[in-house]
């Protein structure tokens, strides 16, 4: 599942303005940890760039987004350019549905 309104829900009690307020402050976090994740010289950087973000991703509901993040976290220091691109494709995936599913 890409996207889990309920699991969303179950903290907003489906207050539009608070469930736009939370998935655009994943927006935020999605974009500062991609880049801390660029950027990671070291192991410490690296996985809590990707750990941060599968905590922000898995707490509104965007779970495909938040497993990539912890095999991102797993991977080797080989595998990081690879891995941010899985991240980054996860986030777009889960960004578009959220967005499909939150207007409709």
């Amino acid at each position: 599942m890409i996207f889990d309104r309920a699991h969303l829900n179950q903290y907003t009690a489906g207050d539009a303005a608070l469930e736009a307020e939370l998935v655009g402050l994943l927006r935020d976090q999605a974009e500062r940890c991609l880049g801390a994740m660029q950027a990671a010289t070291d192991i410490n950087a690296w996985r809590a760039a990707a750990h941060t973000l599968k905590g922000a991703s898995r707490g509104v509901g965007a779970f495909e987004l938040g497993e990539a993040c912890q095999r991102a976290e797993d991977a080797p220091q080989a595998a990081w350019p690879m891995a941010v691109i899985e991240v980054r494709r996860a986030a777009e995936a889960a960004f578009a549905e959220i967005d499909s599913v939150l207007a409709a």
